[in-house]
């Protein structure tokens, strides 16, 4: 495709900072994720990365029929935009678990299910949902090695397992795993890792099934190990950022070939010193969780971040002089997920023409429920 993708021809309509959508790269990367795994029934794509309707509706239209969320707002997001079967893969304790009954008991004809590793929140969710008279499908939360969420593989998850099957109002339908912590850039390393714990993970499902029941169903894997799980396994697969792609990804996994979907929009505001120009994008407009550069800026060859705050990113750069304040720039952000929930809206792109903005729905704490 062109290196001319993401120039808008009226660029000087959008207020800066704003973020930019391009919906063709978006069902290009669709494609390509379905042709990885051979067919959409295996992909369950994490929402997390874009927090979009209309992203949605692009893959349902594709075929894609299963989803995979992080919170009850991108869950109920999921509803409103038409998906029928939505994994919200986080632990819902608390409030949270009368939260998603009451949004099951409202979507009845919407299978919702989620993750759990523990006994008291299995047990919380069971009477939530006996209460508003639901049987709602639970994953076992699987560590295999990250040590974030999830129990380790042997008798302690068996047990669990066997608990979630006792309790009315929860059913066990099989394992899920997430393996984020697997970010080695060369990709026979990182498949090494991979492998490790994959035979882990069947012993654990031949050992539950051998007692009578069930854990036919493994949703596995994040965007680095989407390859290995698609190629090698029968899992359903969750990769999201995909969708998006961001610098950060396309750097350290070059053996993931997707297009880069989404773009900051920034504008000069102060030219402060030679080789200085400072932009309106502070940690408010891009992520600012990860050490510089938190945007690589197309078209500025080298420039140095040697100031980042709340409104303003202040650059070192032999090109400084090229710029006037009112210039704008394009960047695309090294990591994109928590780049867009910064925006309550994206402008759509196509063809170089602002077609429309999508509401970033998802990216509040909550809708209704």
């Amino acid at each position: 495709m062109s290196n001319d993708w993401h120039i808008v021809n009226s660029s000087d309509e959008i207020p800066s900072p704003a973020l930019l959508i391009y919906p063709d790269r978006i069902e290009e990367n669709i494609n390509r994720m379905i042709a990885m795994t051979g067919s959409a029934e295996r992909l369950r794509p994490h929402v997390k990365t874009h927090k979009l309707a209309e992203i949605v509706k692009l893959q349902l239209q594709a075929g894609i029929k299963k989803f995979k969320c992080a919170t009850i707002a991108e869950a109920e997001m999921l509803a409103q935009a038409g998906a029928k079967d939505i994994l919200i893969a986080n632990q819902l304790v608390g409030p949270n678990a009368e939260r998603i009954a009451k949004l099951a008991s409202w979507y009845r004809d919407i299978r919702f299910s989620t993750i759990s590793d523990d006994a008291e929140a299995v047990g919380n969710l069971a009477r939530v949902a006996q209460a508003h008279d639901l049987k709602i499908p639970i994953l076992l939360d699987i560590d295999v090695g990250m040590g974030r969420t999830g129990i380790k593989p042997g008798p302690a998850a068996i047990t669990l397992y066997k608990l979630i099957n006792q309790l009315p109002g929860v059913d066990p339908i099989g394992l899920h795993i997430y393996d984020g912590h697997l970010h080695d850039s060369n990709p026979e390393d990182r498949f090494a890792k991979w492998q490790s714990f994959m035979e882990e993970l069947k012993a654990l499902q031949n050992d539950i099934n051998s007692i009578g029941l069930s854990a036919k169903t493994i949703v596995g894997g994040g965007t680095p190990t989407f390859p290995f799980h698609a190629k090698h396994t029968t899992h359903e697969c969750s990769p999201g950022t995909t969708l998006l792609w961001d610098f950060g990804y396309a750097e350290n996994f070059t053996d993931l070939e997707f297009l880069q979907a989404a773009t900051l929009l920034t504008r000069v505001i102060s030219k402060p010193g030679n080789n200085r120009i400072t932009l309106d994008l502070g940690h408010k407009g891009v992520a600012a969780e990860n050490p510089h550069p938190r945007i690589k800026f197309l078209r500025l060859n080298e420039a140095e971040a040697i100031l980042h705050s709340e409104e303003h990113l202040t650059l070192k750069t032999n090109q400084a002089e090229e710029y006037q304040v009112g210039d704008f720039l394009y960047g695309i952000p090294r990591h994109i997920c928590p780049t867009v929930a910064l925006y309550d809206r994206a402008h759509v792109i196509r063809k170089g023409k602002i077609v429309g903005q999508w509401q970033i729905t998802a990216r509040a704490r909550k809708l209704t429920y």
